[in-house]
């Protein structure tokens, strides 16, 4: 029995369908022009501010109040995203309350990755086709020359974005879909990315007393931490599947890249999180960088989140490479 998800899919022929894998459909017309074009603002608006910043450091017309602002929006952002998009929504590692809930998702949408039906059934997708076709970020399938891995780390990096399919809804993420109080935070995607937008500025403009200064806030705190902190979250679905080390057995090339994981709060260790992807912490041992791992686990000694989800010893020793 065909147990694949049906599309509506005008224009392609029955061939090209049976070619996609189950849970991925073709986009064509204005659904594709739409997705690109979208994709590339997420790449290019983001990447004028940095430079617009980087100008600004350069001719040294910036604040300390701007350096502030950038690191403290770049841990919401990447906070957002490690702890509320990925550990608890796409893996549901732990519970919270509606109050923490709704901070955290608030966070990830203004971290302009996508809404929270594209990144769980995109995040959801790629654990269930890592590294092999359907795999909407892996870099590893163009080839074992240096040519094919450069561009399979390019393309892992960006350009997958482009791509003209969708990750369905119903296949990988019924669950949200049918959740209503999640899906307002989807539905409202757009009014967090503004008020990530804002918020720096008008801090900005507050302490510094000037339109510049509000401006300088936008760029900091606003576009450029959007553009690096994203950079950096792109890391994981390339360099963290091609550069790094292995201590479990997988059956993907997931590697733990501890550079990738300082800059994202833990998410660069993509071996140990693929060997237990329920698992809330992706640091299995202590000292591994999983600064958002670190930060559950005071949370939950603190009553903030709770049911928090990690490997027992005897899991953790059947799946690792080290036997000594």
């Amino acid at each position: 029995m065909d147990t694949r998800v049906k599309y509506s899919t005008p224009g392609l022929s029955a061939e090209a369908r049976d070619k996609l894998r189950p849970g991925i459909a073709p986009l064509t017309g204005v659904g594709a022009t739409v997705k690109q074009l979208t994709a590339l603002a997420v790449m290019l608006v983001p990447f004028a501010g940095f430079l617009l910043a980087l100008q600004r450091v350069i001719a040294g017309t910036f604040s300390t109040t701007d350096v502030v602002l950038f690191a403290v929006m770049y841990f919401l952002h990447m906070g957002g995203i490690t702890m509320g998009f990925h550990r608890y929504l796409a893996h549901k590692t732990f519970n919270t309350s509606r109050f923490f809930e709704g901070l955290l998702l608030i966070c990830g949408s203004m971290a302009a990755q996508g809404p929270i039906m594209f990144w769980v059934t995109t995040h959801r997708r790629h654990h269930t086709y890592s590294d092999q076709p359907g795999d909407p970020h892996s870099p590893n399938l163009y080839g074992k020359s240096l040519g094919a891995k450069i561009k399979g780390l390019w393309y892992a990096h960006m350009p997958w974005m482009l791509a003209k399919d969708i990750s369905g809804w119903n296949f990988f993420a019924p669950d949200i879909l049918a959740n209503r109080k999640l899906f307002f935070y989807h539905r409202s995607y757009a009014l967090w990315i503004v008020l990530g937008l804002v918020i720096p500025a008008v801090i900005g403009g507050l302490v510094g007393g000037s339109l510049s200064a509000a401006f300088n806030g936008f760029l900091f705190g606003g576009l450029a931490r959007i553009f690096l902190a994203n950079q950096a979250a792109w890391c994981v679905g390339s360099v963290s599947h091609m550069i790094g080390s292995k201590a479990f057995k997988t059956d993907d090339k997931s590697a733990n890249n501890w550079t990738v994981a300082i800059l994202t709060m833990g998410e660069g260790l993509q071996n140990n999180h693929h060997a237990f992807p329920g698992s809330y912490r992706h640091g299995i041992k202590w000292w591994e960088p999983d600064l958002s791992g670190w930060i559950l686990t005071a949370l939950g000694a603190l009553g903030v989140v709770w049911d928090l989800r990690f490997p027992d010893e005897k899991t953790i020793r059947k799946l690792s490479l080290d036997r000594s």
